[in-house]
């Protein structure tokens, strides 16, 4: 498994990430610069990491989506390989247009940073195999601009097609409103692209993937993916 971590200007979870990769799936990704404009050879997965590429200067991710090394993730991603943007990288993908939709300020207008629950909507996709469908995981969030937004129409075919994998929770598994810690639209999370081999989350599971830390939720997203590709090998 080859992985590339994308470094933005502001990026501050890229060694979080990086760890992960390496203590769940065996790897030592590589760091791509933002002004780069390939990934190295055979990359697998590209990780754009979390932070406040840019100083979140225009809308979170909107500079961050018109970097030079983003020809390449684009391209990354139309040949099929698998792309993870996690909190302001979620925001960078919907800013370029790989996923759908937007992320807003919180509904509270607060910085939110905590641990929460998310419902697994599916486990067939690159990303949540490690889990079974309905399991609930608590992950921690870190953001003020974690609310999704899109449009009527661009919502019911993310519901259609099954293309909402994360949602926030209570601890039960329901969709309490009160577990809905950012007021996004139908309490998303998480959501992939067409093909599912996108995968944007506002929630960080590379900071749940070792015991001493008190939760090892996030391992199951990591070791999914390496499950994936070694599938595909």
């Amino acid at each position: 498994m080859r992985a590339s971590i994308i470094v933005f200007p502001g990026s501050n979870r890229e060694r979080d990430a990086a760890r992960a990769l390496r203590l769940v799936c065996g790897c030592e990704p590589h760091m791509v610069w933002h002004a780069d404009t390939s990934l190295p050879p055979g990359t697998d997965l590209v990780v754009l990491p979390g932070g406040f590429s840019y100083g979140d200067y225009l809308r979170c991710g909107a500079i961050a989506a018109r970097a030079p090394i983003m020809d390449a993730v684009r391209a990354h991603a139309a040949a099929g390989g698998l792309v993870l943007g996690i909190c302001n990288g979620f925001q960078i993908l919907c800013e370029a247009g790989l996923l759908p939709g937007a992320l807003m300020r919180n509904a509270q207008l607060r910085f939110t940073c905590k641990d929460v629950y998310l419902r697994v909507e599916r486990s067939d996709t690159p990303f949540t195999r490690g889990y079974n469908a309905g399991q609930v995981i608590r992950i921690p969030v870190a953001h003020g601009e974690g609310n999704y937004v899109a449009d009527g129409e661009t919502l019911a075919r993310l519901e259609g097609d099954g293309r909402i994998v994360f949602r926030y929770c209570a601890p039960d598994g329901s969709l309490d409103p009160k577990a809905n810690v950012n007021g996004s639209l139908a309490a998303i999370a998480g959501i992939v692209n067409e093909r599912r081999n996108v995968l944007g989350l506002m929630p960080h599971p590379e900071n749940h993937v070792e015991a001493a830390l008190g939760c090892t939720d996030g391992r199951g997203l990591f070791a999914g993916i390496a499950e994936h590709l070694a599938a595909a090998a």
